[in-house]
């Protein structure tokens, strides 16, 4: 690149003056591609979903444009929470991703985890002392997210689950942006985390000034799933024509 640069000077094809501003821009370009792939690595996301991705003409149950004035990720900057809830296969966590993603691409400083690995990595942080340092992995990002709260059932192992996770809502609270996706209501949360007393503080916290995003519409998975076994009743139906037909000839 600055081989080509230099050669359109020396050519008279540009100033130098130009091609300095050219160089020095393709470099703060190339530094926050690189801060944004770092963000990107840190946030632990498995994937990377787009909102372009998302099939609002399917998911009816998804208010657009309300989806669209999130991906402004003015919330992030009021420090609001965002929780999803709906249930499984409704675009929830995609959705959720999507918006993360887009929270590494300004360079927030961002973390994903599964409800269920987060409380595990806390009970370990309990058995080795090391609760402290593990609860700043989540307390520190910009925004975190919380997925699949309700999903797995091997949180409810310990009625520790519903201490530490207020540990990590209340010490959010006000101060970043959290959001969650959820599968249960919150009347069922205190079943979940095992200790309906603590919940309720939780759940305080959690809805207060947070926006709140009930998905009710069809699984997509479900969607794909038969469309996927049509295809294949289609092609058995075909094969089993070209056999007729084999034997015919």
């Amino acid at each position: 690149m600055v081989e080509n640069e230099l050669s359109q000077v020396s050519q008279n094809k540009i100033s130098a003056a130009t091609m300095l501003e050219r160089l020095l821009g393709n470099e703060a370009d190339s530094l926050i591609e690189r801060r944004i792939e770092r963000r990107f690595k840190e946030s632990k996301l498995p994937e990377k979903k787009l909102l372009s991705d998302f099939d609002f003409n399917f998911q009816t149950g998804v208010d657009r444009r309300q989806i669209t004035e999130l991906s402004d990720l003015g919330f992030i900057e009021r420090k609001q929470g965002l929780i999803m809830a709906g249930s499984s296969g409704t675009g929830k966590s995609h959705i959720a991703k999507a918006l993360l993603l887009l929270g590494c691409q300004r360079l927030y400083r961002c973390r994903y985890t599964m409800a269920s690995q987060m409380l595990k990595d806390l009970l370990a942080g309990l058995s080795d002392d090391t609760l402290d340092k593990k609860l700043k992995t989540y307390l520190k990002p910009d925004v975190l997210l919380i997925d699949e709260v309700g999903f797995d059932r091997l949180e409810q192992e310990s009625a520790r689950n519903a201490s530490l996770f207020f540990k990590v809502i209340d010490g959010r609270y006000n101060k970043n942006s959290t959001i969650l996706t959820t599968n249960i209501d919150f009347k069922a949360l205190g079943d979940y985390l095992g200790d309906p007393v603590i919940t309720t503080a939780i759940v305080d916290r959690m809805i207060h000034h947070s926006i709140i995003i009930h998905i009710d519409g069809p699984s997509y998975r479900m969607h794909e799933s038969k469309n996927l076994n049509k295809m294949k009743e289609s092609g058995k139906d075909d094969d089993g024509e070209k056999k007729i037909k084999e034997k015919k000839t």
